[in-house]
């Protein structure tokens, strides 16, 4: 629960409560309406006015949109002048029994002029608050949402007493730029289309603008890396290497040959297809290609074949890795924020594999025959 100011640019001035609920599908609820001498009011027909102060209930990642979208301002929300928007979070954390939080409210506890923090949340079971947030009278067991300087949280939560509950991403109450990093990808995007400059460039380029523009803060950018994957596919870069300067690509282009001369030209080409599928993970998309172009052309060389099939389904396999999360970039990218195990792919990329060998080999021989 949390308190907003209707502002002069909202789109919410005009309608009665009822209709701004219902705007937002039952997003959020309408528990108070404080304005002038009026205290408590929550009629449904009740028009909302410039400077009406809402006293709203929902989920935080629904708060933040609805205030956001309806140009409303957080109560409480200020930011204290010695903190860049980088180093400023929110909190979610709880009042303990023996905080001095306790029989107190906000306002008198001066907390954002002695302890750096903003009060923008408050949530009580069993009971519906009505009051300005600054006027509630905290207990035991009330739920905060406390925004502040991100290295300072802590220890202030320590001086009041609170403790800080399970860690989630909340962003209300903090400036939201959510345009800016679409202008910036669209940007990039059409830059690369038209050939003005490298794919790498553009985007390296566009994810330092949004890091810099302050749309996506330092500390959240660092988080968001995967570290152990950009350590793995680090360390399979010698590999790609060894494989192309050590004249390994040629032996296994002989052993091939030797395998495949008892095979069907089906056969042969489902082996190279395989063959590619199997080397994939240990390069990326791109080096596979490089490594195994040769050893299918003088496969196809050895057998008496054009080489236009094996090449095909070298660049068919390098780019069907769906067995490991290191094989392809789309893999890698997913791994983390999709809560994946390593095992997780194998599992569900082995039946997409098998697919695309018995489907890719029939067509890529009826297009390009031996």
């Amino acid at each position: 629960m949390t308190q907003a100011t209707v502002t002069a640019g909202s789109p919410a001035i005009g309608e009665t409560i009822a209709s701004f609920q219902e705007r937002h599908e039952e997003q959020v609820t309408v528990t108070s309406l404080l304005r002038g001498d009026m205290r408590g009011t929550v009629h449904p027909e009740v028009h909302l006015e410039e400077h009406d102060i809402l006293i709203v209930a929902g989920e935080p990642d629904a708060l933040e949109r609805v205030i956001a979208r309806d140009k409303l301002t957080l109560a409480g929300g200020k930011k204290d002048d010695n903190h860049s928007s980088d180093e400023v979070g929110v909190i979610e954390a709880v009042v303990t029994t023996d905080s001095v939080l306790i029989g107190r409210t906000a306002g008198r506890l001066l907390l954002r002029e002695r302890f750096g923090i903003n009060l923008i949340g408050v949530a009580r079971a069993g009971e519906t608050l009505t009051r300005k947030l600054g006027q509630i009278v905290l207990r035991a067991g009330d739920a905060l949402v406390l925004q502040g300087s991100v290295d300072q949280l802590p220890s202030r939560l320590r001086q009041l007493g609170a403790l800080p509950l399970a860690q989630r991403s909340i962003r209300l109450g903090l400036s939201k730029r959510g345009w800016l990093p679409l202008v910036i990808l669209a940007t990039a995007m059409v830059a690369t289309a038209a050939g003005l400059v490298p794919v790498a460039v553009a985007f390296f380029a566009a994810a330092g603008l949004v890091v810099i523009t302050g749309a996506l803060p330092v500390r959240e950018a660092y988080e968001a890396v995967e570290w152990p994957i950009l350590i793995m596919l680090a360390a399979l870069i010698p590999i790609s290497e060894t494989l192309q300067t050590t004249g390994a690509s040629d032996v296994i282009a002989k052993q091939l040959a030797s395998a495949a001369t008892v095979l069907p030209p089906w056969g042969a080409v489902a082996l190279i297809l395989v063959t590619a599928m199997a080397v994939t993970p240990f390069l990326n998309n791109a080096a596979t290609v490089l490594v195994m172009a040769p050893i299918a052309a003088v496969f196809a060389d050895d057998l008496g074949y054009r080489p236009e099939a094996f090449l095909i389904a070298t660049a068919v396999g390098a780019g069907c890795d769906f067995l490991t999360p290191i094989g392809h970039q789309c893999n890698t990218l997913v791994l983390g924020p999709g809560g994946y195990k390593f095992s997780d792919y194998a599992r569900l990329g082995a039946p997409l594999s098998l697919l695309v060998l018995i489907v890719g080999t029939p067509l890529i021989l009826w297009s390009w025959p031996l």
